[in-house]
């Protein structure tokens, strides 16, 4: 995720929302000018995130400088936005694509070649350009994690082409015979440095993507991971642990966090995670779900009622 990106093109979205959803010249007002305080509280980023290319081993050692004679057992190329290049991480081993490489080496026994071509903010139009550009160099990844999304909510990007276009891109790296592993669009609904209800109007599109890119990636040949629904309620309970200092991109912790969240679909797609069925993930984040105004409000108008139910 880009927190320029988002404090840039926020206004723009609350239009569009507001004016789809028939709402108030003051409503509209109201949001960009919670825009504009957001703006205030997530600072503007314009560091790249550590890089850690190189070769891991099994012993827990890496990176080793890649050549083109070294020998390595599995290729894992990384592709997305500022999530996926590890933003917010201090050094590399805290970057998410590190951490699964090591894992991997470590699950498996393979030595792992790793690189990362994910772009801060990129969205998913500009995946097939970060494949094209690896192609170029006659290389070809035995896997791939893609992680995007948010980029494409902030910039208002239409869900369904947003979708097509990963779709695309998990297809461009399967023709080339790569197991493709995806964390779909995570839920803006737990950054609280956006206040409501602008926090709702970007998650409510945040997910509804993130359902998009489910179906295309399967669709195409790839394993999608919905990163909203399985990481939303412990960044809620622990957003001072889980959130680097920018309050908008994860820390250590919660990078640690996601990949966790993708090895298991990253070794079950290279034949690596063994006979137990994979984790069946939840259909919606219900902790973000619970803080939603208007479910705070039915929940009061349901106690309301059990209680006068309860006093005839």
């Amino acid at each position: 995720m880009d927190s320029n990106r988002i404090l840039r093109d926020v206004g723009a979205t609350v239009a569009a929302t507001a004016a789809s959803a028939g709402a108030s010249w003051a409503a509209y007002n109201y949001l960009n000018g919670q825009a504009a305080e957001a703006r205030t509280v997530i600072p503007h980023r314009t560091d790249d995130a550590p890089n850690g290319d190189g070769i891991y081993w099994p012993d827990g050692t890496g990176p080793h400088r890649y050549t083109r004679d070294a020998a390595v057992d599995l290729f894992l190329a990384v592709f997305g936005d500022s999530t996926a290049a590890g933003l917010g991480a201090d050094i590399a081993d805290e970057t998410p694509g590190v951490q699964v490489a090591r894992r991997v080496a470590a699950e498996t026994g393979k030595t792992v070649r790793y690189a990362n071509k994910a772009i801060v903010g990129a969205t998913s139009k500009g995946l097939a350009a970060q494949i094209d550009a690896m192609f170029i160099t006659g290389e070809r990844p035995d896997l791939a994690v893609i992680l995007v999304g948010a980029n494409d909510v902030t910039a208002r990007n239409g869900i369904r082409t947003s979708a097509r276009r990963l779709g695309e891109a998990v297809a461009l790296l399967v023709a080339q015979e790569a197991e493709v592993v995806v964390g779909t669009c995570p839920d803006l609904g737990v950054i609280t440095a956006i206040p409501q209800p602008l926090r709702t109007v970007l998650r409510r599109w945040g997910l509804s993507l993130a359902a998009a890119q489910r179906g295309a990636v399967r669709a195409a040949g790839g394993r999608a991971v919905p990163m909203a629904d399985l990481l939303a309620s412990e960044f809620l309970a622990k957003p001072e642990h889980l959130f680097s200092p920018d309050q908008y991109h994860p820390s250590a912790a919660g990078y640690a966090l996601a990949a966790d969240i993708l090895l298991p679909e990253v070794l079950a797609a290279i034949d690596e995670w063994g006979p137990t069925p994979l984790p069946q993930p939840p259909e919606v984040s219900e902790a973000v779900e619970q803080r939603r105004i208007i479910t705070r409000v039915r929940h009061l108008l349901g106690r309301t009622h059990d209680r006068v139910t309860a006093g005839e």
